[in-house]
């Protein structure tokens, strides 16, 4: 198993992708903490993941509130002993056209999408340099490569995330701990479940693959970059989109 004796912590771990990805990790031997907003779906992702035969332990924690934040990471290297690595997952979506979109939907995207991913980085950078190794995986997007209509919020916030990415993946290098972005495209999550399907089926024909993603396909990517067969992988932002771009 490629993430045997690892431990991780992940964000927004309770549901889609982070729960795809926290489930991917276990079955590859991790053991992984589950951070989000509700305890009672931090709970119950654990529940599961343990049900299945992983090891979880809840981290409940808003990622805008840094003293929460510590707080998580402290908890996490208590009850690890040590961290392998950090997924920033965590984030929202408040969509808007530019000329409609408030200062309070600005706001929450990058206070959950930008700041959030940094204070979860810096609260965990220390104990990675100073054990010389570790692994850095940040959920950035394709919205943050190309843009998209409707969302000047998420697309500067996952632009950012891959800013912050090749900066680290410079700092914290030299440490011997690695930081990689992976950029999702269309993924079949709740989250489309409110799209109607006309227009699912234009998002389907823009992919050359003519399908969406699945989130299992995002948390291989994830698991690969988080394990030491990417050890020579540092400072990428990884598409997960059928070749969208193309």
């Amino acid at each position: 198993m490629r993430l045997a004796n690892k431990h991780l912590i992940i964000t927004g771990a309770a549901r889609g992708i982070g729960f795809a990805i926290a489930s991917k990790c276990v079955r590859e031997g991790a053991t992984v903490g589950i951070c989000d907003l509700s305890p009672e779906a931090v709970d119950r992702a654990c529940a599961q993941l343990e049900a299945a035969g992983g090891r979880a332990i809840p981290l409940p924690a808003d990622v805008t509130d840094d003293v929460a934040v510590r707080q998580m990471v402290h908890v996490a290297h208590e009850r690890f002993g040590r961290i392998d690595g950090l997924v920033n997952n965590a984030g929202i979506t408040k969509d808007a056209q530019l000329r409609n979109m408030s200062d309070e939907q600005w706001r929450q995207v990058i206070d959950v999408n930008l700041t959030g991913v940094f204070q979860c980085t810096r609260a965990v950078a220390d104990m990675l340099c100073a054990q010389g190794s570790g692994a850095i995986v940040s959920i950035s997007s394709v919205v943050g490569l190309y843009g998209n209509f409707g969302q000047t919020n998420y697309a500067a916030a996952k632009a950012g995330v891959i800013g912050m990415t090749m900066t680290w993946a410079k700092e914290l290098g030299r440490k011997n701990v690695r930081a990689n972005a992976v950029c999702p495209g269309f993924i079949n999550t709740s989250i489309l479940g409110t799209i109607p399907e006309q227009v699912l089926a234009r998002l389907r024909a823009m992919v050359p693959m003519n399908r969406l993603g699945e989130p299992e396909e995002v948390a291989n990517a994830v698991a690969f970059l988080l394990s030491d067969e990417a050890s020579f992988i540092n400072g990428v932002a990884l598409e997960v989109s059928g070749g969208i771009a193309i």
